[in-house]
This record gives structure tokens, sequence and C-alpha cells, in this order.
């Protein structure tokens, strides 16, 4: 009896920096989801929110190669992830700042502080709560770096800024500064919590209800790596 081989895909992008003008020339981690998602090619497809998205692109081009590769099981489950709610922004933004804030250096820990402070006061604001309510997780990361959180707060203070909301432009410039800080700080391991930002930005953009028949992206994200423990908003 004659038997026939099922073929698959002739190839699959490989990732690395940068972007690219077709997948046979590689993909950087967006440029694969709109693979995958079966949009035209592209680094800002519509399957994906863009401050995920960015954060994204972000980590894909600061983690090393072999860091990179680690990243492949991460791009099914950001397809999807995507809407208009403001809280998106603030949390994506907000978990960012917080897992880079302690190790970043002395400069960026004051953007950072700030970023944080400023996250939660747009949460507060969206959720109806009082002005200076904090989460917990956002006390006790600021707590760890008193120098740059006094210096934010005596920046909110002195700026008499008074309104709550988070430009997305501010976001981007939160999470970029984030991943910079985590990929040049003096850490054992920044690939690891490079990895970890993405991660942490697919569990904070929260739930979304899965279409009929679909997997939830919860359901394919691959285990949590070790977070590190030495763990934020640049005017330039």
């Amino acid at each position: 009896m004659r038997t026939e081989t099922v073929k698959g895909p002739d190839f699959i992008p490989v990732l690395s920096r940068g972007k690219h003008r077709s997948p046979k020339r590689g993909a950087c981690f967006m440029e694969f989801a709109s693979y995958l998602a079966g949009e035209h090619w592209s680094d800002h497809p519509k399957c994906t929110h863009p401050l995920l998205g960015e954060l994204a692109r972000l980590v894909n081009d600061h983690i090393s190669d072999e860091g990179r590769a680690r990243l492949v099981p991460l791009v099914p489950t950001v397809i999807g992830l995507t809407g208009n709610d403001p809280h998106i922004d603030a949390r994506i933004a907000l978990g960012a700042a917080r897992r880079a804030l302690p190790v970043a250096s002395a400069e960026r820990q004051r953007v950072l502080a700030l970023g944080v402070y400023a996250c939660e006061r747009a949460l507060a604001s969206l959720d109806g709560q009082p002005a200076g309510t904090m989460s917990q997780e956002s006390r006790d990361v600021l707590a760890a770096v008193p120098e740059a959180e006094r210096w934010a707060r005596r920046f909110l203070r002195d700026a008499g800024l008074r309104s709550p909301d988070l430009r997305p432009r501010a976001a981007r410039r939160l999470v970029r500064c984030s991943v910079e800080g985590v990929a040049v700080a003096c850490i054992s391991d920044p690939d690891a919590l490079l990895e970890q930002l993405v991660v942490g930005a697919i569990a904070d953009f929260g739930p979304r209800p899965a279409a009929p028949g679909e997997v939830p992206a919860t359901a394919l994200r691959p285990p949590e790596r070790t977070r590190h423990t030495t763990g934020m908003w640049r005017s330039s």
C-alpha cells in the first residue's frame, strides 16, 4: 500500500532582532504573531493590543539570541489579546514598571517609581477609588527603593499634576524604560527577567472571553519562570 507523508509549512520564521521584510528573512515576536494569526505580515498586527505588542517588540530586540528562542512558545498567547479598555494600558505599564524597578539603575528607578504612581492614580480614577489608593504590591516595590520613591512623590507635588489619566504615549515610554532598564541591569540573568516582562504583561492584560471552540490564551501559557527578586519614566 502506498503511503503519503503530509508535509507542514516549508518554513517557520526564526525569531531575530528588528523588522523583517518577509517570513523567509526571519521574524520579530510580533511579526511571528501576525504570521500565526493569518494577518498581513506586520510587526503591528491587529490581533494584539498596541502596548502589549510594543513591549514584546522591545523585549525581542533586547534579549539575547538564546533568550529569544525561549520566547517562541509565548507568541500564540498574545493573539486575540486586544481591546479599548483604558485599564489595559495602565495594568501593562504598571506591571512592567514594578518588575523592572528593583534592578534598574538609580536614574531609571526615579522614572519607574513615578510611573508606578501615575499608573496607580489612573487605575484608581478608572475604578472610582479615592485619590491616593494604591495596591499593596506597588507599596512594597516602592518601599524597596526609598530614594526613588521620595523623588517621585516630590515631583508629583511640585509639578502639581492633577489629571489622573495615563496617556498612551506615557505608557509606551514607561514600558520602554522598563525593558531597557532590565536589559542593561547588573544582574546575572537579564534574559529571564526580560522573558518575565512578556509573561507578566500577558497576565496583566486580564481575562478575555474565549471564542467558541477556542483554547483560551491562558491555557497555552507556559509555566512562569522564577522571577528575579532584585528589581522605572524617563523624560527623554
